[in-house]
């Protein structure tokens, strides 16, 4: 089963990180955001993944252009050119990369996949968020229902600690509590091929008309997940997951 992954936006709030480098590209660990997605669905066995890119597409294609060098010990004789792989990090994904357009919204980007999805359904995240999220069980829940469309509904950790009042006194404290409400689209999507049909174009945002529709057909429903899920938007959230993987207990690695 192929899993799209949406690459291609400017992730303006990221600021200087995204001067010179796509949003899922910036580093975490030493590897950019973009693999710890791919690697969390490798690990369930979908490794054929095609990444939708804008902007900045050149230096995605460039990464994974020279993946396998970069990736592996090898010996190089200088007189020949001769490469002998010694050791490589034993990743073998297949990885599609399609340019869908500067400009091209969220919606306009999955539309000019169309025809490497086929008839055939699909997963589809967006290339700044990771999680713990067990795609295999999403999946199932997606077959069960029967409907065209499942996302992954989450309730992110508060950026503040969370304080319950009677009156001006405080009867609780909780310090960056899971919120307990308002559940919001946290991506991980598993999408059927006929809802592709509700997008219009280029400037169509997936978020928008074609969900709306999909949710008014009765044809949305949503998985919840109540473990591990952070995005990347600001410098705050980089450093957020920086802080984890340097603590040795990467919370979305299964």
């Amino acid at each position: 089963m192929k899993v799209i992954i949406l690459a291609g936006g400017f992730g303006t709030r990221l600021g200087e990180y995204t001067d010179v480098t796509p949003k899922p590209m910036i580093m975490i660990g030493g590897k950019p955001i973009l693999w710890h997605i791919m690697k969390s669905f490798s690990s369930f066995g979908y490794k054929e993944f095609i990444l939708a890119l804008g902007y900045k597409a050149d230096v995605i294609k460039q990464y994974f252009l020279s993946y396998r060098d970069l990736c592996s010990d090898f010996t190089v004789d200088l007189g020949t050119g001769q490469l002998e792989a010694l050791e490589s990090d034993g990743i073998d994904w297949n990885v599609t990369l399609v340019d869908t357009g500067r400009d091209s919204m969220t919606g306009g980007r999955v539309k000019r996949l169309e025809r490497y999805v086929r008839n055939e359904p699909f997963f589809l995240t967006y290339g700044d968020g990771v999680s713990d999220i067990d795609v295999s069980a999403l999946l199932e829940f997606h077959r069960r229902h029967g409907k065209m469309i499942t996302v992954t509904a989450v309730r992110p950790t508060a950026r503040f600690g969370e304080l319950f009042l009677e009156g001006d006194s405080v009867t609780h404290f909780v310090e960056k509590p899971q919120l307990g409400e308002g559940w919001i689209n946290g991506g991980f999507f598993v999408v059927n091929p006929e809802f592709l049909r509700l997008i219009e174009g280029d400037s169509t945002l997936l978020e928008r008309a074609p969900m709306e529709r999909a949710a008014e057909m009765g044809q949305l429903m949503a998985y919840k997940h109540e473990g591990f899920w952070q995005c990347v938007d600001t410098k705050r959230d980089y450093e957020h997951l920086q802080s984890i993987w340097n603590t040795g207990n990467v919370l979305w690695e299964r």
